[in-house]
């Protein structure tokens, strides 16, 4: 079995100094750092603590990649338009244009005329399924976008009928009276 690294056998609050130390120097300045442990009556080398924050830096740099990837995640997760499906649609349409120009393009000799039909054929099947992916998206994202828009319309008319009730008979108005100017501001009339 190894030996244990001499600086994880410090005291916790030593060490948790010496970790804060390693990342404000950005894990360089040894040195002082075997300096500064000496001070406090600790006699580790500068290789030790090299050794030790080489390992404290790659454990740091995985923590903040994971962050970094679960902050894309969640990012690309939140997509209630379906961007990314409309780019990635975007995308294969227009390489599909690409590769049809680039096929337009090619010499007639490169290519027999039995081979260009049945790849001008399967790209036009190929558009014709991007075309419907893309109307469908489409409606999707208009879709999702009007029921967000009624959410919306019915809590605010929530809201506004709660605010309405407890303001009743406060002012003395008749109760037709209130009961036409709540009608009218609900949508009602």
């Amino acid at each position: 079995m190894a030996r244990r690294n001499s600086v994880e056998q410090l005291p916790t609050a030593v060490r948790d100094w010496l970790d804060k130390a390693l990342m404000d120097g950005n894990f360089s300045g040894y040195q002082l750092l075997e300096g500064a442990l000496r001070d406090k009556g600790f006699a580790i080398s500068k290789s030790a603590i090299h050794r030790y924050g080489q390992k404290i830096e790659r454990r740091f740099a995985a923590i903040k990649a994971s962050t970094e990837a679960a902050r894309l995640l969640t990012e690309g997760a939140a997509d209630d338009q379906d961007a990314r499906s409309e780019a990635v649609i975007a995308l294969v349409q227009t390489e599909m244009f690409e590769s049809i120009v680039s096929l337009q393009e090619a010499n007639e000799e490169d290519t027999k005329p039995e081979d260009r039909i049945a790849l001008l054929s399967k790209a036009a099947k190929n558009i014709a399924t991007l075309a419907r992916a893309s109307v469908n998206q489409k409606r999707f994202r208009l879709d999702e976008q009007a029921r967000i828009e009624r959410e919306a319309r019915t809590k605010l008319l929530a809201e506004q009928e709660e605010k309405l009730e407890a303001l009743r008979g406060a002012d003395g108005m008749s109760e037709q009276m209130e009961s036409r100017i709540r009608r009218i501001l609900l949508g009602k009339e």
